[in-house]
């Protein structure tokens, strides 16, 4: 189907304006006619690349499950549900999406068959879960489900960008600063600690050196480390095996690969518990969550782990054997299999990450700022010793 943007008018004579997915004009005019619009005139629009694929923000996916859990929970039958949704959306693309669903469904469609047909906004879990839902008449539960599941993973989003930008906003006033006393403050000083006349100490000279290489050469350490970064992105979205180096890498970084892990791990268990308890197999609920993990170290354990279970191992062995879960969270694993509660098993490993993931990302950001104070008191310390030292040297001299 094509995207058409169209005018029509609705039942209490006003024009409205928008977006629809259509085989033609025909089809769209009869589209709009269902949702009590009357046509005026449309056109196919063209859709670049960057708006076909515009994600839909969390929030936005989050008030979708929350407003379709209670009227579903209410008896409201979906059809009316997502209506009102559309009715009520302030997103552009979300309502079109909406509006899009509303149309395939009473084509004779599923819900989870209607959410397929937009992949880049529900995923293959969404829609798997939304699928198990309907065939065990349990999609309110499944959808409050994903409500939890999307909040939490919101609120993880949260930390870890909290993690990110604040070493980043310090990093960025550290090499403020340094750029400022080299390329301002030091070539101010250098003359005049060049007139004194007396023997320029190591320190001095280092610092002088390091002003003049600055100065003439300020393009070449900023082209540098922005050309590197331009380099490894484009080598890990073209080649396989750099994306596998790098994501290996990105685990072993002192701290933050720690808790990079336990991030990944955490989302992984959260995901697979829900899916396990709304009736998905083991090995099917593997297999989804291979996309949701985002690492591909972690992802080929995790197929891994999904070709032993298929052997005839146990859960708890086959993660034991591939090496992603520490003893404390296999213990776990292997009571909840013993005592047929698997999916409570994995909700506290993933509560057990979610912790951790809380007070080492607390851990780190009180490291962060001592680290910092060290870093520009070493900085401020050098140039003051290397200025201030000849001149000190000088007046006592003169004292003598």
């Amino acid at each position: 189907m094509a995207l058409y943007s169209y005018k029509a008018v609705n039942n209490v004579g006003r024009i409205v304006q928008g977006r629809l997915e259509a085989m033609n004009l025909v089809d769209l005019e009869m589209r709009l006619k269902r949702i009590e619009l009357d046509f005026i005139n449309g056109a196919p629009i063209s859709q670049n690349r960057l708006f076909k694929g515009a994600s839909i923000p969390r929030p936005e996916l989050i008030n979708f499950c929350f407003h379709m859990e209670q009227l579903t929970r209410a008896g409201v039958p979906i059809i009316e549900g997502l209506a009102d949704l559309r009715d009520s959306l302030e997103h552009p693309r979300f309502r079109e999406v909406i509006a899009g669903m509303i149309e395939s469904i009473e084509g004779g469609r599923t819900l989870s068959q209607a959410m397929a047909e937009h992949p880049r906004i529900f995923d293959e879990v969404f829609t798997a879960l939304i699928r198990a839902g309907e065939d065990t008449g349990n999609v309110p539960t499944v959808l409050q489900s994903l409500t939890e599941s999307l909040r939490w993973q919101d609120e993880l989003s949260a930390q870890a960008k909290k993690l990110i930008m604040y070493p980043a906003f310090l990093g960025v006033v550290v090499v403020a600063v340094f750029f400022f006393m080299m390329l301002y403050l030091v070539p101010k000083m250098v003359g005049f600690i060049k007139n004194m006349g007396q023997q320029i100490p190591l320190q001095t000279r280092l610092l002088i050196a390091t002003s003049d290489f600055l100065l003439g050469y300020w393009y070449v350490v900023i082209l540098v480390p922005l050309l590197l970064a331009a380099g490894i992105f484009a080598a890990v979205r073209t080649s396989p095996a750099a994306r596998h180096r790098f994501d290996a890498v990105k685990l072993r970084i002192p701290l933050l690969g720690a808790i990079l892990r336990k991030i990944i791990l955490s989302r992984f268990a959260s995901v697979f518990a829900m899916m396990y308890a709304s009736g998905i197999s083991i090995l099917d609920s593997i297999k989804a969550t291979e996309k949701v993990v985002g690492n591909i170290v972690i992802r080929e354990g995790l197929e891994e782990a999904g070709r032993m279970i298929a052997d005839g191992q146990n859960v708890t062995q086959a993660f034991q054997n591939v090496g992603l879960f520490p003893p404390l969270v296999i213990r776990m694993l292997r009571v909840g299999e013993n005592t047929g509660a698997l999916d409570r098993a994995l909700t506290n490993v993933s509560y057990f990450y979610n912790r951790d993931v809380k007070e080492a990302i607390g851990k780190v950001q009180a490291m962060i700022e001592p680290a910092m104070t060290v870093i520009v008191g070493t900085i401020l310390g050098w140039v003051m010793l290397s200025v201030l030292g000849p001149i000190y040297d000088t007046i006592s001299k003169i004292k003598v």
